[in-house]
């Protein structure tokens, strides 16, 4: 059963990874280094990046 977020960390994740895309070759590479800052795994903030 996937975990529910609250919109703030969802949010927070988001910008982190929209931040840092200059900086790295793909969605997922930004996401591998942005997640573990906020206790979340990997997939939920590409998949929230990918939907916003």
């Amino acid at each position: 059963m996937p975990k529910n977020f609250p919109p703030e960390v969802r949010d927070r994740a988001v910008r982190m990874v929209l931040d840092r895309l200059p900086d790295y070759p793909s969605v997922n590479a930004a996401c591998k280094v942005v997640t573990p800052k906020l206790g979340v795994g990997t997939e939920s903030p590409r998949r929230w990046v990918t939907q916003t």
